[in-house]
């Protein structure tokens, strides 16, 4: 049975790889441009740059099992909300709600489960059509009165995902699942980077499952099946086994590379958005932070705001989990002695 909960944590720390990036305040260099892995542009957009910044990404892998085997496929990524400030009277308003940002909602589009022959025969292709929306939140000074207002706004997103599945022999299939950003901005050899993230599919990955059947390892794949690996071909994403050691019924694709069966290290208290994840490193240095710059953290994220406080009240036995912690030991031989 696919291990929920276990692929969630690992496809979460790809999720938000980067997001903020310590010290955690906008006006650090490290936050001024973001989203540096997963991202899938605009078409057009993709298209005025050559192809450097691509517009669609493949996973391809290998499952067996039989044409009544059930594969289950979902995209996650976050959706960038930009954050504006309108008539804010003062520089003291600007300093607490900080200046323009751009934050992020997770989006999900599941493709419900199909069965290899199904997919065979009619590959499986809906739209992702996200409209633009705004949302204003009213700034009060210490009286209560409206003083500005914080204004969010999303624009639209138009996607495709594909599922489509080919025979290999009686019981081996070949799975590929495309996302593909199939919307624009407005003039493609002019938009600067920001503006197209906002129409992009950001920190995008794929987590694929099977009833029926398992995945092959593309890194540890069994010899009578390399030649068959070979030919799988994936762009902007690696297929890796997720959950349990030795399950193969789920696959995660993503645009970070990791080995079969990642893990998130227990000692860790939450998520800091660095893929060293070197945690004890990191939450005592955001203990150094001013009190200027643990303000601006505090109110500039809402998500650095969770990882400001969860520090602040780490207890001590906590911290010391962090230190020193040895994995993976064996005894030596007797050549070794």
């Amino acid at each position: 049975m696919v291990n929920v909960k276990l692929i969630e944590a690992i496809a979460n720390a790809v999720l938000y790889e980067g997001y903020m990036l310590y010290p955690y305040r906008p006006s650090s260099v490290k936050n001024r441009q973001r989203w540096n892995f997963g991202v899938v542009y605009p078409r057009n957009y993709s298209e005025a740059q050559h192809g450097t910044d691509p517009w669609f990404t493949r996973t391809e892998c290998l499952v067996q099992g039989t044409g009544q085997t059930r594969i289950t496929a979902k995209v996650r990524f976050l959706q960038a909300i930009s954050r504006t400030l309108r008539g804010a009277q003062n520089s003291q308003m600007i300093g607490q709600h900080s200046q323009a940002w751009q934050e992020a909602t997770e989006r999900n589009v599941v493709v419900e489960a199909r069965r290899l022959d199904e997919l065979v025969d009619a590959p499986i292709s809906p739209v992702v059509d996200l409209p633009p929306s705004e949302a204003t939140e009213s700034i009060c000074d210490a009286d209560g009165r409206i003083t500005g207002q914080i204004v969010r706004t999303q624009e639209l997103i138009l996607a495709r995902v594909v599922l489509r599945a080919s025979r290999i022999n009686d019981d081996l299939y070949k799975i590929t699942f495309e996302v593909a950003n199939e919307g624009n901005v407005v003039d493609p050899d002019f938009a600067d980077r920001d503006s197209a993230l906002m129409r992009s599919l950001l920190s995008a990955h794929s987590i694929l499952s099977v009833e029926g059947g398992e995945f092959v390892s593309l890194l540890d794949t069994p010899e009578e099946l390399k030649d068959f690996a070979a030919q799988c071909k994936n762009v902007g994403t690696w297929p890796v086994l997720v959950g349990e050691e030795n399950q193969r019924d789920a696959i995660l694709s993503s645009p970070i590379i990791l080995y079969d069966y990642p893990q998130i290290a227990p000692e860790s208290a939450g998520d800091l958005f660095d893929g060293t994840e070197i945690d004890e490193i990191l939450a005592l240095r955001i203990l150094t932070l001013t009190e200027d710059e643990r303000h601006e953290m505090r109110h500039g994220d809402e998500r650095a705001r969770q990882i400001l406080e969860r520090t602040e009240t780490l207890p001590e036995e906590q911290f010391l989990k962090l230190h020193g912690v040895l994995r993976g030991m064996r005894p030596t031989s007797e050549d070794q002695q």
